[in-house]
């Protein structure tokens, strides 16, 4: 088995005495894992951080076997996890794509996405302009995966107007009219995510709310704890953010 290709990198962990088990995401053949011989070391391991951009090469004799990976840096992100939140969105963004993705099967519709999120945190001067681009990548992973929301038209009248609110149960949106006296119990349906546009904080949280609430329903089921710590941290230091 032989890949090379542009990849970002998703998780590091210590193999070893010297080395690290990547997990990377190509556009073409998706998650990738290798042993980066030496990734510890003082020059190799400023390469893996997560969110980097990195050509690597991964050779294995055997499909079954860990591949050899060997990375060179094309673009790094690094210093942005000098910065409380744009550190905190990085890494919830790189776990979850880490936890949730199958190996070996591309999507190259998410990695397109991550790559805007992360440029748009990069480029950004405030999370104002990222935050919501981080909502529509969960909702876009959901889809992906087979848990998409049907957020065009009420699930209960079909009707496509004035729609309010998230079926905590189905994912389907509930006009305002159709929700009653249930709306207690449904999540708010943020404008942007129907009508597009920009969004603020209240917008935002609640667009969190819904997608937090089927990735931990559908997505992370087993991965709950570490995963979900990471998404409890960012969203901790938005809301500290716009207090």
């Amino acid at each position: 088995m032989h890949i090379r290709a542009e990849a970002l990198i998703l998780s590091i962990r210590s193999h070893g005495e010297h080395g690290a088990v990547v997990r990377a995401l190509t556009r073409d053949y998706g998650v990738q894992p290798g042993y980066v011989r030496g990734g510890r070391s003082r020059r190799i391991k400023p390469i893996l951080q997560p969110s980097n951009l990195v050509l690597g090469e991964w050779r294995a004799r055997t499909e079954e076997q860990l591949s050899g990976l060997t990375v060179e840096l094309i673009h790094s992100r690094a210093p942005l996890f000098a910065e409380p939140l744009p550190a905190a969105a990085l890494d919830w963004a790189t776990v979850l794509t880490s936890a949730a993705l199958p190996e070996g099967q591309p999507f190259a519709h998410l990695h397109d996405a991550l790559t805007a999120l992360f440029d748009a945190i990069e480029a950004a001067p405030a999370a104002r302009g990222w935050a919501g681009a981080l909502v529509r990548y969960e909702l876009l992973l959901l889809a992906e995966l087979g848990f998409g929301l049907d957020l065009e038209r009420c699930v209960v009248t079909g009707a496509e107007e004035d729609l309010a609110w998230v079926s905590p149960r189905s994912g389907g949106a509930v006009s305002a009219q159709a929700a009653g006296d249930h709306a207690a119990r449904l999540l708010r349906l943020p404008g942007f995510l129907v009508h597009g546009g920009a969004a603020d904080w209240d917008d935002v949280l609640a667009g969190l709310r819904i997608t937090g609430h089927f990735l931990e329903r559908d997505v992370l089921v087993d991965r709950r704890a570490d995963a979900l710590a990471s998404r409890e941290r960012l969203i901790d230091r938005l809301k500290r953010a716009v207090a």
